[in-house]
């Protein structure tokens, strides 16, 4: 589970105790998640409330999200966006591997938000480019990016394409532990992550801010 730099463990069990309302399906997977290796990918609970918040202030029917995993996200999402709209809302999960997909359509099904879930398997960028193909540009309120680093400048593009204006784009790990703010970090991942950063304070297409929650989270809005 990602953890929100600087902040101790004192601090992180007051937020998950006072400053989150998680539900039992949520919790559920986060816990069941811990026991796989690649644990640190999942957001924390405090990330998913946050993202639900969102998600209701911009009154989110439709929600695109780019890297399952084990559904933390697209379950909070799908639920926030379903408390509102009911079965009129949608979301869109795109990843590479199907058998994440299936672990996450667990949680799906036990939070009664299944139906609302589409899913595309395969590189995520084709599966971007298709839904720009089949004339999806503009039709969606809400995205979350968190999945290959090296993908993300592909994805923020084909991203702001398929938001509406005023729609909301979320990107995950922009902080990547510190790294993108020291030197001599020249990895692919950073690299790809502090090239967006810097692209996305130059674009006036968007407002958009950096917030410190969890690895690092861009808050990005269409114009």
């Amino acid at each position: 589970m990602s953890t929100t730099i600087g902040v101790s463990e004192q601090v992180r069990t007051y937020i998950q105790t006072w400053g989150v309302r998680e539900d039992p399906v949520l919790a559920r997977c986060r816990k069941e998640t811990m026991a796989d290796p690649r644990h640190g990918m999942q957001i924390a609970p405090e990330q998913g409330a946050f993202m639900q918040v969102l998600a209701k202030a911009i009154r989110a029917r439709r929600a695109l999200e780019v890297g399952v995993f084990t559904g933390y996200s697209s379950t909070a999402v799908a639920m926030a966006m379903k408390a509102m709209h009911g079965s009129a809302a949608e979301l869109v999960a795109c990843d590479i591997s199907a058998d994440f997909v299936e672990r996450a359509r667990a949680y799906w099904r036990a939070a009664g938000v299944e139906a609302l879930i589409k899913t595309r398997i395969g590189p995520a960028a084709e599966s971007l480019a298709e839904l720009v193909g089949e004339g999806e540009s503009g039709g969606f309120d809400m995205m979350f990016i968190d999945a290959d680093k090296v993908g993300y400048d592909r994805y923020y593009e084909l991203g702001l394409a398929l938001l509406r204006s005023g729609g909301m784009l979320l990107i995950d790990n922009m902080l990547w532990s510190g790294a993108v703010a020291e030197d001599g970090h020249t990895t692919p991942d950073t690299v790809a992550l502090s090239t967006l950063a810097k692209r996305i304070h130059a674009d006036e297409r968007v407002d958009m801010t950096l917030a410190t929650i969890g690895d690092g989270l861009s808050i990005i809005v269409k114009r």
